[in-house]
Order: C-alpha cells, then structure tokens, then sequence
C-alpha cells in the first residue's frame, strides 16, 4: 500500500470522525433542554400536578427554601389561637339588580327550606345565562340560597343579563319566566315579572359595555434555539410560583385570597404534558394569559406577568411575541400598561371593578 492510498485512508477516517461528532453535537444541541436533577433533599412531588379544588388556592410546593411547619418551641394557648381575627369569605353568587334581571316572589306563607329546595327547577341556566333563587331568610334577614331547616316568606328569582356569550334575548327571557313561574306556582306564591323589552334592552346595553371593556392578554414565549422539555418548562415555572392546574400542560399563578381566579396562566402543548415519555417532547413555545376583569388591579397582574415573561425569557432562552410570533420590543408594554389603568377605571366607575364577584360572574 503506498503513502498515498495510505494519507487517502487516514484523511478519511478523520473526516468521518468530525461527521460524526458534529452530528452528536448537533443532536445534544437542538435536543430539548431538560430539567435540573433535585437535590436529595428536595421532595420530587414538588413539580407533579396538583388538583385542589380551586386553582386559587396553591397547593403546598416544596421548594427551595421552603420551611416545614413546626411548632417546637412555640406554645400556643388555646384561648390566644380562639382569639385569632378569621377572614370573612366574600358573598358569591348573590343576585345584584346591576347585571341581574330579578323578579320578586312573595308566597302567602312561610315556606320552609326543604319545600323550596324541592320546587327549585332541575337546571339553573336560562339558554346560556345563569339563573338564581333566593330567599330572605325569616331568622337572618339575608338573601341566600335556600338552606334546610331554615323559613322563607319572600323570594326572589334572577338571570343574568349578560355574559361573554352575549345578552339575554328574548327566547332565554321567557324560559326564565317559565321557570320562576312554575317554582312560584310550587309554593303558592305570586311573582312579579318585569317588562320582557325593557329588561332585553338593559342587557343589550351592559353586554354593549361589557364587549367594550372585556381584555384577555395572551403572549407567547418562543425558543430561540433549541426546544424545552415539559419537565424543564414546569421546574423554570415553579421557581416563579406557579404550580400544576388539573389540566395537563396548564400551570397557574395563584391568587392572595382563597377561590379566587388564578393571576395568570400558562399553557403549552398538552400532548407534549401527556406524552408516555415527556422529557422526549419538544415544546418551542408557551403561551402567557391574563384575563383582566377576573383579576383585581391591586394585585398588580401585568406587572407580574410582565416579570414571569422577563424572568423565563432570560432562564429558558426565549423571546417574548404577540400571537401571530411577532417578537415584542419592551417599549410596547408600557402603553399597554396605561390602556389597562384607564380600563381598570372604566369598570370602577361602573361598580364592575375587576376581580369583583360581579366582574368575575358577567366577564365569564
């Protein structure tokens, strides 16, 4: 063999060899980034899916940092712990002329609970609005839904005027009023209807304002080189707050108060979240979401949002864009901003501030 077919040789295998380490490196390249491994310490339930009942209430994570309660050396009194200020919840669901139309029942007698309950209607939904019975409870002096045991002598019956599936018409007004009526006639009670054209014209009305001020901000977080793994996109996540909702590929940031709506959400491919080996998943992109009138503006949820997209762009190699994939520049969130103060006070001026149980109820 001569020198030459010999060089030939050689000069071959070694360019074999760089083909082939460039494609290894090509590969780990543009593979999806995985997570971090756990400390021993850390429990891996931390980063699993947690379903509580509502999504405002964040579930105990383990994380860095976090602290397992102990009571050594802290003796607590019983009478001092009695003596603790317990947070009043917030009335949900109460009937509200502003957004409801509502007809007064008055029955000839008391009505027990357990008689009203079992003349409420199978459904509580009028076509695509919401409808609701409540009664003035005798010992009380509060409207609330019937409860057993408890005595009634006026009711009141109520569909929603609007929501995001539009006004109340016409068809849905007059299957309210066959509803209310038919729970009246149940009890022996007398309703009093409101005129049908003057109550479709106020929803007409509030869904015109509602549509005017309704504002879901979505943003999408792009890979700028290679694709994220479902594990990674969760740990980078956690380390900002968010946890697991009950839908696979969903993460929330929690809200201050209990029941309440989450702050914000993000959303990736729920098939990369449910595939039988995840880390093998490419996610390229995650999606950021406010929906504004479900959130109340002390909470501050654009700037927090804002801070989630800035904090995982820079962790995870991102780049910020609208729907369409268009990168955003940081000066086109700051007239964002001032838009959502002046709508903010729009829905005040209308006693609709975001985050209100009534908000929250017409914004749905």
């Amino acid at each position: 063999m001569s020198n030459f077919q010999l060089g030939l040789i050689i000069a071959g295998g070694l360019v074999l060899i760089v083909v082939v380490a460039y494609n290894a490196w090509t590969t780990h390249r543009n593979a999806p980034k995985r997570p971090d491994p756990l400390p021993p310490e850390v429990a891996p339930e931390s980063l699993q899916r947690h379903e509580p009942v509502f999504e405002g209430v964040p579930p105990a994570v383990a994380g860095e940092g976090a602290v397992e309660p102990s009571l050594d050396g802290h003796a607590i009194h019983v009478q001092d712990a009695l003596d603790l200020p317990v947070p009043q919840p917030e009335r949900r669901g109460g009937l509200d002329a502003l957004i409801d139309a509502i007809v007064p029942i008055t029955a000839e007698q008391q009505v027990s609970g357990d008689a009203a309950l079992a003349a409420m209607p199978p459904t509580r939904r009028a076509g695509s609005k919401p409808f609701a019975i409540e009664g003035l409870n005798e010992a009380t002096r509060q409207w609330e839904t019937p409860q057993p045991g408890q005595r009634y002598l006026q009711f009141q019956a109520g569909v929603q005027l609007a929501n995001r599936l539009g006004a109340l018409n016409e068809i849905e007004f007059s299957e309210f009023v066959m509803k209310a009526q038919g729970f009246a006639d149940a009890i022996n009670a007398a309703p009093d209807f409101p005129d049908m054209l003057h109550e479709v014209a106020r929803a007409r009305e509030l869904d015109q304002f509602a549509s005017e001020h309704d504002a879901q901000l979505t943003f999408v977080l792009r890979a700028r080189h290679a694709a994220w793994s479902p594990g990674y996109v969760q740990q980078n996540a956690a380390r900002l707050g968010l946890v697991a909702g009950a839908i696979p590929g969903r993460l929330v940031l929690p809200a201050q108060g209990p029941g309440l709506p989450p702050v914000l959400t993000l959303t990736y491919d729920a098939q990369a979240a449910m595939s039988d080996d995840p880390e093998q998943s490419a996610v390229r992109d995650i999606v950021l979401s406010l929906d504004v009138a479900q959130v109340h503006r002390s909470q501050q949820p654009f700037a927090r949002l804002r801070e989630v997209a800035a904090a995982l762009g820079e962790a995870m190699d991102g780049v910020l864009c609208d729907q369409n994939g268009t990168p955003l520049p940081a000066m086109t969130m700051e007239p964002i901003a001032a838009d959502l103060e002046q709508l903010y006070d729009k829905l005040d001026s209308r006693e609709l501030s975001a985050g209100s149980a009534l908000a929250r109820r017409l914004f749905s």
